[in-house]
């Protein structure tokens, strides 16, 4: 095999107050992400434009969660966990903090090493996340680098994480005192719109089977899938978190406790942190029930033992296989 690199890759998220408008600006104007007919450059100019207003109207969002997102220092710490495990240093890739994208191309064009195994912080697999790095690797990494590396595409089924997710839920239902059979867990993911799927991504599957093997350890809970984190007014895939949590009685089936579980985020920021906590959590209080948000796998022991078998995984795919095709 030869000498074997590497990399984790996520979102990343603000720093601070100020790097708000620039995450933003690189996350709209991200094609994958929002879909338009729009020549590049007016979709890059509008979007711009958008991402500077918009991040004047979150900014006290952020403040509130500490003013800033901890996607940056969790994926940073875990890399470094996850060195240490394998006695070898893990990269990093933070696709929307674009301050930080020259200093990696640098290192990734003077890696030396014959395979790069790329992990991607995102369970279930889209065109929208994993494959909009892809692409962005593709277009700003040479093609030398780009045959070296080698994806796990997805593990939204595999043990170890579907274990570490059980475990996650179960510890905190434990922490809580919650009896599963007086408790609906709300599993939110991410929503994705529906025409992403209707066009060939497979996120809405993969959080199903994740959802699915997450329910079967909990016989006695009620469970429930929805999404949330709706953008723009297209269709996105349903329930929506939002609506559910408004109508929690129309769902809730002889229980007193909700826990809101982030289903496809494996780091706490700023849809859960603020979005759940703040936005969901009151309305289903307003019901008379007890609604809880359990965390993300953040920083977990069990979650990085996941990500170091997983590096291991059999099933790597190239660069290119990740990368829709039309484009």
């Amino acid at each position: 095999m030869g000498r074997i690199a590497y990399l984790l890759v996520n979102f990343g998220g603000p720093r601070d107050l100020l790097e708000i408008e620039a995450f933003l600006k690189e996350l709209l104007t991200d094609q994958e992400v929002i879909r338009t007919s729009y020549p590049p450059f007016f979709h890059k100019l509008l979007f711009s434009w958008v991402a500077k207003r918009r991040a004047k109207k979150i900014a006290p969002d952020y403040a509130l969660i500490g003013g800033k997102s901890p996607i940056f220092e969790d994926t940073e710490a875990i890399a470094q966990s996850v060195s240490a495990i394998l006695s070898q240093d893990v990269l990093t890739f933070h696709r929307y903090l674009p301050s930080t994208h020259n200093a990696f191309i640098e290192k990734m064009e003077s890696l030396d090493a014959d395979q790069i195994r790329v992990f991607p912080m995102f369970p279930q697999f889209s065109y929208a996340t994993t494959g909009s790095i892809a692409l962005w690797f593709k277009k700003r990494l040479s093609l030398k680098v780009q045959n070296k590396m080698a994806w796990v595409k997805s593990y939204s089924g595999h043990p170890s994480y579907i274990a570490a997710m059980e475990k996650c839920l179960r510890d905190y239902m434990n922490k809580k005192k919650l009896q599963s059979k007086d408790t609906m867990i709300l599993c939110s993911a991410h929503g994705l719109p529906k025409s992403f799927i209707s066009t060939g991504d497979i996120y809405e599957e993969e959080c199903r089977l994740t959802f699915e093997l997450l329910k079967s350890h909990f016989p006695e809970a009620s469970f429930l899938l929805s999404f949330q984190s709706q953008f723009g007014k297209q269709e996105w895939i349903r329930p929506y978190t939002s609506e559910v949590c408004q109508k929690i009685g129309d769902w809730i089936q002889m229980c007193k406790n909700v826990v809101v579980v982030p289903l496809s985020f494996t780091s706490d920021h700023i849809e859960t942190l603020y979005e759940i906590e703040e936005l969901y959590l009151p309305l289903i209080s307003k019901d008379g029930l007890n609604a809880f948000r359990c965390p993300a796998l953040n920083r977990n022991g069990d979650w990085i033992e996941a990500i170091v078998e997983l590096f291991q995984d059999r099933g790597l795919q190239p660069n290119f296989m990740l990368i829709r095709n039309s484009i």
